[in-house]
């Protein structure tokens, strides 16, 4: 019978050793390319002031985060469900005087109260990089390109990328004076769920296009153009053909100009990556501004629990059983060749059991 108390809360788990050698395995290699980009890390705490992750991006909301009172300052807490408002404040504070634009990159934990059928974990390892003070055709360029060079390098293959526009309802409000708020919510509401019977209904019948210019991005394009009349999304469209034509035979792109699912906080433009072999999405990103200074910034956030999902393993090290007499300086040699050791403790130890691939006695290595 299963001990209960030992039970781990829904959504949650333990990543056993070839688990996490994968996720681990996974990080060092993104965040090596984004140290090769120029990004640096840097490491926000776990828990912040609810206040303060609530200020400094729009959409996000602290009533998803698990809560505290910190009995110190007797101020609530909140623990991070994204770490990229976390970024916005230390780039709004510690980091405000320095050079622009800002480049800064981080790992770490995050957790959720309650997570989607799609993807049930309520704990994501969460990686990413953030460049503060652009959010420029070229800014959003490099940070898409820069997210699909951190999947190349963990050896990720079929990469997708699909663009969104997440104020294209806004914008094309702004442009149309008899739609009222609560017309302009209805019709993004409508075209959020992909209903074209609502859309017509709630008065939007003049968005209708919108629903059908998705898919590959040259088609798409082509379709939201024939939409765009009035010329108010051709700057939009323009910067979406150029960032496409930048990424290149790197990845596939598709469109969604009406997605916004995952993108509370972006502005003009956003991103979602996936790639073959996972349904769900591997990575999101986009442009935004930070709460409180309204600085621009663009960045992407890649979910390593997935990827490492997905991620190539590489071949098996070897591991050398280390008898009592064994040599320490060949044992030194060994693992400063990319051998791991294991230490003999007592007689009885099986050594393949241990999963030993290799003994050394005295200085010899003996295959087991």
């Amino acid at each position: 019978m299963t001990n209960t108390t030992d039970l781990l809360p829904e959504g949650l788990e333990d990543r056993l050793p070839q688990s996490a050698e994968r996720i681990t395995t996974a990080m060092r290699t993104c965040l090596g390319a984004l140290d090769a980009h120029g990004y640096d890390r840097v490491r926000p705490p776990l828990l912040e002031f609810e206040s303060s992750l609530a200020a400094r991006m729009q959409g996000v909301q602290t009533r998803t985060m698990f809560r505290l009172v910190d009995p110190v300052s007797l101020r609530t807490l909140a623990l991070r469900s994204d770490i990229t408002p976390q970024i916005g404040r230390i780039a709004a504070t510690s980091l405000k005087d320095a050079a622009r634009p800002l480049r800064l990159a981080y790992c770490g934990e995050t957790a959720l109260i309650k997570a989607s059928q799609l993807n049930p974990a309520r704990g994501r390892l969460q990686l990413g990089a953030e460049l503060i003070g652009a959010d420029t055709l070229e800014a959003a360029i490099e940070s898409v390109t820069t997210a699909i060079a951190a999947l190349e390098a963990a050896g990720i293959t079929g990469i997708s990328v699909d663009f969104a526009m997440p104020r294209l309802v806004d914008t094309l409000a702004a442009t149309m004076p008899d739609l009222d708020a609560d017309t302009t919510a209805a019709i993004r509401r409508e075209l959020d769920t992909k209903d074209a019977g609502g859309l017509k209904a709630a008065g939007g019948e003049a968005f209708l296009p919108l629903l059908y210019a998705t898919g590959p991005i040259d088609d798409a394009l082509a379709k939201l153009r024939d939409f765009d009349s009035e010329g108010s999304l051709k700057d939009q469209i323009d910067k979406f053909a150029e960032i496409a034509k930048r990424i290149g035979a790197r990845a596939r792109v598709t469109l969604d100009p009406t997605e916004r699912h995952g993108f509370e906080y972006q502005s003009w433009f956003g991103f979602t990556l996936y790639a073959e072999g996972l349904r769900a999405a591997i990575g999101r990103g986009g442009t935004y501004l930070i709460g409180g200074t309204e600085e621009p910034a663009t960045g992407f956030t890649l979910y390593l629990n997935a990827l490492a999902e997905i991620a190539p393993q590489g071949d098996a090290r070897p591991v050398v059983y280390l008898l009592k007499d064994h040599d320490e300086a060949k044992a030194a040699e060994l693992r400063a060749a990319g051998w791991r050791t294991k230490g003999q403790l007592s007689t009885d130890e099986d050594a393949r059991a241990l999963g030993c691939t290799h003994v050394l006695r005295g200085a010899e290595v003996e295959e087991l």
